[in-house]
């Protein structure tokens, strides 16, 4: 997510985008002495963990495992990712054309090589190369491999049912041009630190400051076997099912092998930092914090209903979450879907029939058919998992797995299972049918629309209580516990933090992290000392929330906590910490700190054009316009029209 920040150097404001976590970084100084006296904290003790065991290879697991590596071939996620060939291309090269608002692209083919024409990063007219393809079961997204070593998707996907070329993100995000941060040749379409990090295995990014080029390798180009089952060396060696997951068998670490790419997420540490990455067996909560509801600068997500259940496509573990089937009845993804490697999986991927997998809780509904549903032909899916999630051009079953709430579409635009089948049906006639069929719809349907009630920005004048009582439904969702949180913290301001204060005690992560940021977002001064008892916390993910709310409220141990985290062995690869303390350094016309901290920022995020040009703006201040310059081309080398790039090198001497 983006906010808006600045780091005055030079008499030139630079504009940059922060790419966090949390909204953007606020200038916080504090004082000289404080931050000088302030004692340094004890490192919290962590269990020391065993050897790490490594990665090998699918073809090392098909030396004992040939079945499942066959049909585990046979699977998309085996072609996840694809060198371009004419056999892994499946859109039409054979002199296709697409035209949108802001895009158009030329598709050709000869021999075995496929080329699509267009706008290249300064706007250019220009051929690119299609070296790899990206999936294919619905959509197929073509990447390019610059010269530097940029793996960038390009601008027109190829859209399997219909046989047609679109472009999936001029449809979300609107016209885009080289100036716009999702344009197609700038970092945020760069498939090494967005794609391809749920695309294959073990994925491993360089960067060379010398060379200013990326080199990118993994294990598997695929979604292989130790995606799933986690590394394999010491299985490989010992045999023993101990040292290997089992998704099926592993509850929460099984689900999340699944969450992990099937529900978008911001993560904790760099995903170009091959260190911390995410192994099969970490505190999925720890590492991640899945997309849910609000947005860093304040506003909603685009991607979710009113009532907080995911409307686009990919965000089947954060439906998950909500479902009763995962809350109240342990059900998770294995518990429908079969493995890659299944001799079941098949189109569908599932394991039986829907109606023989939702009997198989549900048995009496099933046995009672046509009486319960009041329908001759309607499947559990149909009423339950209603296709009301999008993607571009396909509808997804929607993964909340709840029952229709009509009145939620009259009241906050949320669609219904019933008005999918039903269209010319107002949602006061379907309310009737379900009242009168269900006498006990109404007691079902009242937490959904306790959610809307609490989310939806149309009606946020009346939401304190229906916030406040999701907060306190301890059965609830952590996710949605937490996202209510957060927007209580916003919109009830410090009025709020007694309830919110509460919450930093909960045994949840989830919801210890989002109080934190709650605290912050009320802008509440007296939590100064309930969020500094959490620096401590034994989840990194939690002290870092505690440290940058406590920066955030101007509270005079926020700089030194982040300056701490900074410092840490243990935390010193997080970005948000050395990002902080330079904006903050910046602000002081402490050069010296803040081209520290930023040297931090931009070698953990090489990516990060904004923050590449924070530093260029501060070597023009120690007097190294040569730096600067360098900072300014590299810059521009990722995205050729970043504005405080070409602002910069306005004011930097010939």
């Amino acid at each position: 997510m983006a906010a808006a920040g600045a780091l005055v150097a030079g008499g030139i404001a630079v504009t940059v985008c922060v790419i966090s976590s949390r909204p953007s970084a606020r200038t916080v100084t504090a004082d000289a002495a404080t931050i000088a006296d302030a004692p340094e904290r004890k490192v919290v003790d962590a269990a020391p963990k065993p050897p790490l065991a490594t990665y090998i290879g699918s073809e090392r697991c098909a030396d004992c495992h040939e079945k499942e590596h066959a049909a585990w071939k046979t699977s998309w996620h085996a072609r996840a990712l694809a060198a371009a060939s004419p056999t892994s291309i499946v859109g039409n090269f054979a002199n296709g054309h697409y035209a949108g608002s802001s895009s158009e692209a030329w598709m050709t083919r000869k021999g075995n090589v496929s080329t699509m024409r267009t706008h290249g990063p300064a706007g250019e007219l220009a051929p690119f190369r299609v070296d790899y393809v990206i999936g294919g079961k619905r959509m197929q997204d073509s990447v390019t491999v610059f010269p530097d070593g940029r793996w960038q998707v390009l601008p027109v996907y190829f859209h399997v049912a219909d046989r047609s070329w679109v472009d999936y993100t001029e449809a979300k995000q609107g016209p885009l041009t080289p100036e716009h941060p999702f344009y197609w040749t700038n970092t945020r379409r760069m498939a090494n630190h967005e794609c391809l990090d749920c695309h294959t295995t073990a994925l491993h990014v360089d960067y060379s400051e010398t060379t200013r080029a990326w080199t990118t390798s993994f294990v598997d180009g695929s979604v292989a076997c130790e995606d799933c089952h986690g590394p394999g060396s010491r299985h490989a060696e010992t045999s023993e099912p101990a040292d290997i997951v089992h998704p099926v068998h592993s509850g929460a670490v099984g689900m999340s092998a699944c969450a992990r790419c099937h529900g978008p997420r911001r993560p904790l540490f760099s995903l170009l930092d091959s260190e911390h990455q995410f192994r099969l067996g970490d505190s999925y909560d720890e590492l991640y914090d899945p997309i849910v509801v609000t947005m860093p600068d304040g506003g909603a997500s685009p991607d979710y209903f009113a009532d907080g259940k995911p409307k686009t496509s990919s965000f089947e573990y954060q439906a998950m979450l909500q479902s009763a089937c995962y809350r109240q009845g342990k059900a998770d993804c294995l518990t429908c879907h079969t493995a890659p490697h299944d001799p079941k999986h098949n189109a569908t991927e599932l394991r039986d029939t829907p109606a023989a997998l939702c009997g198989s809780c549900h048995a009496d509904i099933r046995a009672a058919g046509s009486a319960h549903s009041h329908h001759k032909s309607a499947s559990c899916i149909a009423c339950h998992m209603a296709p009301i999630v999008t993607g571009v051009l396909d509808h997804f079953a929607d993964h909340s797995i709840d029952v229709p709430v009509p009145q939620n579409t009259s009241q906050h635009a949320v669609p219904n299972a019933c008005g999918v089948c039903h269209p010319a049906k107002t949602a006061e006639e379907l309310s009737a049918s379900l009242d009168a069929w269900w006498p006990s719809a109404r007691a079902r349907q009242a937490r959904r629309v306790r959610l809307a009630d609490a989310f939806d920005p149309a009606t946020a004048k009346d939401s304190l209580q229906p916030l406040l009582a999701v907060i306190r439904d301890t059965t609830e969702a952590p996710t949605l516990r937490g996202a209510a949180a957060v927007t209580l913290g916003r919109r009830g301001g410090p009025r709020a933090t007694g309830v919110l204060t509460r919450l930093l005690d909960d045994p949840s992560i989830v919801l210890r992290a989002k109080a934190a940021e709650a605290l912050a977002d009320a802008k509440t001064p007296t939590a100064g000392d309930a969020l500094a008892r959490h620096l401590d916390d034994p989840s990194l993910r939690v002290r870092l929330a505690a440290s940058l709310a406590l920066y955030d409220l101007h509270d005079p141990r926020g700089e030194p906590a982040l300056r701490h985290l900074a410092k840490d062995p243990a935390s010193s690869s997080l970005v948000i910490p050395h990002l902080e303390l330079g904006q903050a350094a910046g602000a002081r016309k402490d050069w010296q700190m803040a081209k520290r901290e930023l040297l931090w920022v931009v070698s953990l995020w090489p990516f990060y054009a904004d923050a590449i040009v924070q530093l260029g703006a501060v070597e023009h201040e120690l007097g190294n316009d040569a730096g600067a310059r360098s900072r300014v081309d590299q810059a521009l080398q990722l995205e050729p029209k970043h504005s405080g790039a070409f602002a910069l090198r306005a004011i930097l001497s010939p």
